[in-house]
């Protein structure tokens, strides 16, 4: 684990390139995002992140995925989970709770047994953000609830259920990404709520995580900071980790995403100066993987620790 720098990358295609291979070799990232372009079929998948496993002479190398189900499939050449969408879990939460567990503990062991088999460890969800009348689409489906006790309970069962797979998660978009109106992919939304109200709502879901990862949300909550999104408020860092009270590594979400309006360089730096631990970029652009390299510092005792910590549930 040491000399690895704080960042977490993507790569092009469905194996490492010269490129790709010298820029691990040389800024050597915490951990690599897989997604729908580096997967053809499980056999590939497995060949490519063993090499990327064998650079770094670590088999519980950090590699992550963002396989929710649903409208987020990254493994849809694998298996279709159309129809499991988060929103289905949470009616059927409320319907009927036997069931609920039945078919979400076979939701989850399907999909860490996928995950395990293309090498993957570390699946970003839950996703905890509410369901919000007259939010942007962006979310949607991919919550499980308007109801923050709801959404918080099968976080809780989520997480539980992918670490006894020996599967880490990323609780996500911390503090709460349900309010925006737009979508941070494409502009920055703005949420103008009062820290009471977010509290009880927004917020609350996010409360004793035993998640080892949570990733921050690239939304402006304009009574506690006007100026900043969460990735780049220390206001709100602060907030996460002292009121929402989560004490583990915090990631930040794509850094490359149009939410944030500065250079790679500048949204890097300013995303370590907020509080992030690690900086996420996805796209495999390898100009702009650089600048995050260049400007992201090497893996601090936190990290190792925490890192650790993760590691001994990987079997």
């Amino acid at each position: 684990m040491v000399n690895r720098k704080a960042f977490i990358c993507g790569i092009k295609s469905f194996s490492l390139n010269a490129n790709e291979i010298n820029f691990l070799k040389i800024h050597r990232p915490w951990g690599i995002i897989l997604f729908t372009r580096n997967i053809k079929d499980i056999k590939q998948t497995r060949k490519l992140t063993d090499q990327i496993k064998k650079i770094f002479k670590d088999q519980n190398y950090p590699i992550l995925i963002d396989q929710e189900g649903g409208r987020v499939n990254r493994l849809k050449k694998l298996i279709s989970f159309d129809n499991l969408t988060s929103a289905y879990f949470g009616k059927l939460f409320i319907q009927d709770k036997k069931k609920f567990n039945i078919y979400y503990k076979l939701f989850i062991d399907k999909t860490s047994e996928l995950l395990k088999l293309i090498g993957a460890n570390i699946n970003t969800l839950p996703v905890l953000d509410l369901q919000s009348k007259g939010a942007s689409n962006v979310i949607g489906d991919r919550s499980f609830s308007k109801n923050p006790k709801t959404v918080s309970l099968i976080g809780d069962i989520c997480i539980n259920f992918f670490h006894r797979n020996s599967i880490g998660t990323v609780i996500k978009h911390i503090p709460g990404h349900g309010l925006a109106k737009s979508d941070s992919h494409k502009f920055t939304p703005v949420i103008n709520k009062t820290i009471k109200y977010l509290e009880k709502k927004d917020f609350y879901t996010f409360k004793n995580k035993k998640s080892f990862f949570a990733m921050t949300a690239h939304v402006v909550y304009d009574q506690i900071d006007k100026h900043n999104t969460v990735t780049h408020s220390k206001e709100i860092i602060d907030l996460i980790r002292k009121k929402i009270g989560f004490k583990n590594i915090l990631i930040s979400d794509d850094i490359s995403m149009k939410s944030l309006k500065n250079s790679i360089k500048i949204n890097t730096l300013k995303a370590f100066k907020a509080g992030c631990n690690l900086v996420l970029h996805c796209n495999g652009n390898m100009r702009e993987m650089n600048q995050v390299a260049e400007n992201s510092p090497p893996i601090d005792n936190f990290i190792i620790k925490k890192t650790s910590e993760f590691y001994k549930i990987l079997s």
